[in-house]
């Protein structure tokens, strides 16, 4: 089958407009202004969010790096009514957290990872600043 030179230029450029969407990691594109800072931050606070605390059994644990590396950095104790738990951790590194939910009858552990970074912007806010992305962990039951 022959393509004609339309075809393959569309195709083309379909395949070029796809690609910088299709990524899985956040680029952080959007600024929110309501997090940004003058100063460039030099740590990150991790937003952890929990499913249903009351059948979080024990403990969430934080790892520097992939669970395989077994670097605990944190422990943490959620609350039965606390849905977020927050923690500062330095930007550019990967941490991985993992929840415990006990349903009557089973156990479900759930893991998310993420790499705090710190981005400047000039032209998304009313004035020049820098804000973090990639700082939210979802450890909710789906």
């Amino acid at each position: 089958m022959v393509l004609t030179m339309g075809r393959l230029f569309l195709r083309i450029l379909f395949f070029v407009l796809l690609v910088p969407f299709s990524s899985c990691e956040e680029q952080g594109i959007f600024a929110n202004c309501g997090d940004c800072s003058a100063d460039e931050p030099f740590t990150a606070t991790l937003e952890l969010t929990l499913d249903r605390p009351q059948y979080a059994k024990g403990k969430v644990y934080v790892y520097e790096g992939n669970i395989e590396d077994s670097i605990v950095y944190a422990t943490l104790y959620p609350t039965s009514t606390s849905t977020t738990i927050s923690l500062v951790v330095n930007l550019n590194k990967l941490y991985t957290a993992t929840a415990t939910y006990y349903i009557p009858g089973d156990y479900f552990t759930v893991v998310d990872s993420a790499t705090p970074r710190v981005k400047f912007t000039e032209s998304q806010c009313e004035e020049p600043c820098y804000y973090v992305y990639d700082r939210k962990l979802d450890l909710r039951l789906k």
